[in-house]
């Protein structure tokens, strides 16, 4: 299983789009970016705290953690934009990430990635104005190319994000229709994933590892939401939790078998990369289609020699207590 990449303060995601090419010129149809998506925020109140808490209930990470994600971008919720070719594309590596397309009447191509829960940088300098009452945060990445983000909570500051490439068009209302859309959405009735025993989508990260057992090999580290499904405890030296759909791990190409003492196999990787690392996964539950439910953790060391670190005899130690702490299948 390839390790997945996050947003925001960890590298491990992208968090904005990269610009579009611009459409040549004489493409036909308005400029829809321009013409028909205004401002849908209300703007924030001339010294509105920008960094108050969110008590929403409806926000809460436990209320977003199981609803999915392709709602959001799915037909109905394109539709003012143009016309779709194919449904919205669930993301085969997490449980809060899809993907989709609508040409608009100009013939001018719209893609939008929507993730929900996902870190949102620089909220409190990007905030615009609220949706639904709560705070809309857009950050544009140069001609075609927007992120606008429905904010959720903070400290950390996470959101329901779009990230819109628009070729040739104003990319940002685009971000900011969808938005609020969504922020209507979540205060509605949004379409949740059917409950399934022992899932690890309804699963905390944050709370399955003991804070001795991170103590030991993280002194002093405090856990640190990096997403709904994703905890890390420790910056340069950390300990990181991650709940992903995926094909079965399997041995090879790195991966060894690990006695982790989980119901199924485990198996470890040491990086050969600078510094002391090693990742343990295995398979939690049956997902969707041939794919499977997965816990992964992760030990890195950024600073550190593995030779006299021993970074996969302290992920899989805290593998066994993770595995103890999982909702059972």
């Amino acid at each position: 299983m390839v390790h997945v990449h996050r947003r925001g303060r960890f590298p491990k995601l992208v968090l904005l789009i990269a610009a579009a090419a611009l459409a040549a010129a004489g493409c036909g149809g308005p400029d829809l970016g321009k013409e028909n998506f205004g401002r849908t925020t209300v703007p924030a109140a001339a010294g509105a705290d920008s960094s108050a808490p969110i008590t929403d209930p409806a926000v809460t990470p436990a209320a977003l953690r199981d609803l999915q994600p392709c709602q959001f971008v799915g037909q109905s919720a394109l539709a003012e934009l143009g016309t779709t070719q194919e449904a919205p594309e669930p993301s085969a590596v997490r449980f809060d990430s899809c993907r989709a397309a609508v040409t608009d009447p100009g013939g001018k191509q719209i893609t939008i990635e929507v993730d929900v829960g996902t870190t949102v940088p620089s909220a409190a300098d990007r905030t615009t104005g609220q949706v639904s009452g709560l705070p809309q945060v857009e950050v544009p990445a140069g001609t075609g190319s927007c992120t606008v983000s429905v904010l959720t909570s903070r400290n950390p500051d996470l959101g329901v994000s779009f990230q819109i490439d628009y070729s040739g068009g104003d990319a940002c209302p685009v971000g900011r229709t969808l938005a609020a859309a969504a922020a209507q959405t979540l205060h509605g009735s949004p379409q949740k994933y059917a409950p399934a025993k022992g899932t690890l989508v309804d699963a905390d990260p944050c709370a399955v590892l003991d804070k001795g057992a991170v103590a030991a090999v993280v002194p002093g580290a405090e856990p640190e939401a990096a997403g709904l499904h994703s905890c890390r405890w420790g910056t340069s030296v950390y300990v990181e939790v991650l709940f992903l759909p995926g094909r079965p791990p399997s041995e090879g190409s790195g991966w060894l078998k690990a006695d982790a003492g989980t119901p199924s196999q485990a198996f470890r990787k040491q990086g050969t990369a600078g510094g002391s690392n090693c990742q343990v996964h295995w398979p939690h539950r049956p997902w969707q289609d041939d794919r499977v439910e997965t816990a992964q953790l992760e030990y890195q060391n950024a600073a550190g020699d593995a030779a006299s670190d021993d970074p996969c005899g302290k992920a899989v130690g805290l593998a066994r207590q993770l595995a103890g702490k999982l909702p059972k299948p």
